[in-house]
């Protein structure tokens, strides 16, 4: 299946030159902490909270400077027409919750999450997206890991038994 079944198509995009001040009111609006960076209907960048926080705010700037001040320049994507097992591959390896999807001609047309991919029941294949992105500094540890949680569903532990690295998740019944 491609990435095209389960995105999301409702992208909404900012230019280079707006405001960060600007870049946070549309994050805002469309509560979204992510917003592909476009100039000429091509991605060009991406600008996140983070983004405006840590580049902009700490470093003094204030809500006139431009989205290219603190923008990511280096930006993680995916094609519309790829495969879904590859795209959740490389989330896991590049530790992203979301990517911006384009289509070959480096048009955004839409986005992809971890959230997305779940609702789509590919929750083994989430399962190694969310180990990937939640390592501390991006190391592999051979801690053992366990879960415990006595009222989740059964598919809860279906996303956490793909964990690549083999650690072993163990349901425990009990509160702790």
């Amino acid at each position: 299946m491609q990435i095209s079944h389960v995105m999301r198509r409702d992208v909404v995009t900012i230019t280079a030159d707006q405001t960060i001040q600007n870049a946070a009111a549309t994050m805002r609006l469309f509560d979204v902490g992510v917003l592909p960076v476009e100039e000429g209907n091509k991605l060009i960048g991406i600008v996140t909270e983070r983004d405006i926080a840590i580049r902009g705010i700490a470093d003094g700037m204030g809500p006139d400077a431009k989205v290219r001040d603190v923008m990511t320049y280096e930006v993680k994507y995916c094609f519309e027409d790829e495969d879904i097992g590859h795209v959740v591959e490389n989330m896991a390896e590049l530790r992203e919750r979301c990517l911006p999807v384009i289509n070959r001609d480096k048009r955004p047309v839409g986005t992809v999450s971890i959230g997305d991919l779940a609702k789509e029941a590919l929750l083994a294949k989430t399962g190694s997206v969310f180990h990937g992105i939640s390592l501390p500094g991006g190391r592999r540890h051979n801690q053992s890991r366990t879960v415990t949680a006595s009222n989740q569903p059964p598919t809860f532990y279906a996303i956490l038994a793909e964990f690549p690295c083999g650690d072993t998740i163990t349901p425990q019944s009990g509160a702790g």
